[in-house]
């Protein structure tokens, strides 16, 4: 079942690279920055989904986190909101996350690739970020250990909550 998921997201990382390509980008940000605001309301408010996780419930998340993915590089909101909705234990949680944002990364840069939209000054970002990124991946699992369920929590939502803020196109002037 969680295969399906992914599956999905792979799936649908292409489809979100097309609609990053040609949808208007103003529309495109405020669409994800309130959709990635209304799943952390809904993780904030404690609702959890009680039910067992479903093929089509997964394959929907897959394909949701796959249009994120492709569209902006916000593939995580769904699939953590997802994840941490559920019973999963946080270990399980860090785990599927950190499968998915790797899995999600090379598809997304496979797809941008040969959409066209892996130009020079994306690929001269992605050189200068991916160092940051990496310790940031590096550190977060090596601290891991070191932090209870609800510690985790919060960080997920904070890193939820700053996605959806930083992405906020009324914000450009201050952010960009």
């Amino acid at each position: 079942r969680k295969s399906s998921g992914s599956r999905n997201a792979s799936i649908a990382v292409p489809a979100g690279t097309a609609i990053l390509a040609f949808l208007d980008p103003l529309l495109l940000r405020w669409s994800i920055t309130i959709i990635a605001i209304c799943l952390l309301a809904l993780l904030v408010s404690g609702w959890r989904y009680h039910g067992e996780a479903s093929a089509p419930l997964t394959s929907g998340v897959g394909l949701i986190a796959g249009l994120f993915s492709g569209a902006a590089q916000l593939g995580g909101p769904p699939v953590v909101a997802y994840w941490l909705g559920g019973k999963s234990d946080f270990t399980r949680v860090r785990a599927n996350v950190v499968l998915y944002f790797s899995i999600s990364s090379v598809f997304s840069a496979i797809s941008y690739y040969f959409g066209g939209l892996f130009v020079p000054a994306v690929f001269a970002l992605t050189v200068v970020i991916l160092p940051s990124y990496a310790i940031g991946l590096y550190g977060g699992s090596k601290l891991f250990g070191l932090a209870e369920e609800r510690t985790f929590r919060i960080a997920c939502y904070i890193l939820i909550a700053a996605a959806a803020i930083i992405g906020m196109p009324l914000l450009d002037g201050v952010v960009r």
